[in-house]
């Protein structure tokens, strides 16, 4: 555990590496970019990119800050800004340090075709398809393009798009991938029919398992870090658990019936229990939110939230646990002790949530404890 508190995160760097192994194996004659923004989803960017470092030919982040985080823990491979450049201020720490930036807006080009930078700038023109978040339509990305592939200081130029409704799998989902695979596959084609090669790269995580959207590079994300990357209609994949969140009881409570338990009453015991108050609370990053009955192990077998979750601890139900003691393994999501997986997707539904917000929500305060099998 911490030093002096029973909550870690646990981060298995074999299973961030077995899940890099399997979106290679979908990801087909495409390269795989490791995505490690938002400290690799809250799993520790520098702990996680030197795991990957020798599986991995390239990263992917948000932004300059995160990625000057890699180079100076000693990261020397080619790093993706998925935001680009905020100002052209920046385009020559991009260029000195081999930065990729996605450029997904007219001024940036502008800044791109002006600047003078000591070294070629590899770009990745972001196309549009049709998440209306940022990039091109179709014909600008045709245009932009022409500009760029003619500036003799942009090299590697790449197309980029990302996909909206690739994790879904209704008809309505369905549809609007396929709409935006196509517009993708139109603005290549214009491009190849004036003489360009296109290097894409278009799959996230869901795309990538569905394995119909090859490209030069894939960029898988939440993927690596063991969560379900789309609806189990679409395909599932044998995915393994990264972060275990754990912790343990710090106190064994009795409760009789119609006793109160937490912040405004918000539990009343139906009948005589027992309760354990976990070290664990939403200013670790567990979910203020969390309903009751959302899912927890103890010692291994499955118990559920009661009460409010408040800012230090959360409490659950140890009336059918087993022999609970304070020594007791409490996992609020991974794998525990004795080898019993909590999917963080089944704990996101109990939080009105998805497993993004939890991952990258686990706090500054917690340690994380890497290791290898």
């Amino acid at each position: 555990m911490g030093r002096y508190r029973p909550l870690r995160a646990d981060i298995d760097l074999d299973a961030l590496r077995h899940n890099y192994r399997l979106a290679q194996a979908q990801a087909g004659s495409g390269r795989c970019l490791a995505v490690v923004k938002a400290n690799a989803y809250g799993h520790g960017a520098t702990a996680c990119a030197h795991a990957l470092a020798d599986l991995a030919p390239a990263f992917a982040v948000a932004m300059i800050e995160e990625a000057d985080a890699l180079r100076d823990s000693g990261i020397t491979h080619p790093i993706v800004l998925l935001e680009g450049f905020f100002s052209p201020a920046e385009l020559p720490l991009i260029a000195e340090q081999g930065y990729w930036p996605a450029v997904h807006q007219a001024w940036q080009v502008d800044a791109l075709l002006a600047a003078r930078p000591a070294r070629p700038i590899n770009a990745w023109l972001k196309l549009d398809s049709g998440m209306h978040r940022l990039g091109f339509s179709a014909d600008e990305a045709v245009t932009q393009w022409q500009r760029l592939a003619a500036c003799s200081h942009v090299q590697g130029l790449h197309l980029i798009t990302h996909f909206a409704t690739a994790d879904g799998a209704d008809d309505a989902a369905q549809q609007q991938y396929e709409r935006q695979r196509a517009c993708v596959t139109d603005v290549v084609e214009r491009l190849n029919a004036l003489g360009y090669e296109v290097p894409c790269c278009l799959a996230n995580s869901p795309a990538t398992v569905r394995g119909n959207a090859q490209g030069a590079w894939h960029r898988p994300g939440i993927i690596l870090y063991g969560a379900a990357p789309c609806d189990p209609k679409v395909r599932s994949v044998s995915l393994k658990t990264v972060m275990t969140l754990r912790s343990r009881l710090i106190a064994i409570r009795s409760l009789a019936a119609g006793e109160p338990l937490g912040y405004g009453r918000g539990f009343i015991a139906p009948h005589a229990m027992t309760v354990g108050i976990v070290a664990c609370g939403y200013a670790d990053g567990y979910d203020r939110h969390a309903r009751e009955g959302t899912p927890v192990l103890v010692g291994g077998q499955r118990s559920r939230i009661v009460g409010r979750v408040s800012m230090d601890m959360l409490t659950i139900d140890l009336t059918d646990i087993v022999a609970p003691t304070l020594d007791s393994d409490v996992v609020l999501w991974g794998r525990a002790e004795d080898g019993t997986v909590l999917a963080v997707d089944e704990v996101a539904q109990g939080c009105d949530t998805i497993s993004y917000t939890l991952m990258t929500g686990v706090s500054a305060r917690v340690p994380r404890r890497y290791h290898r099998s």
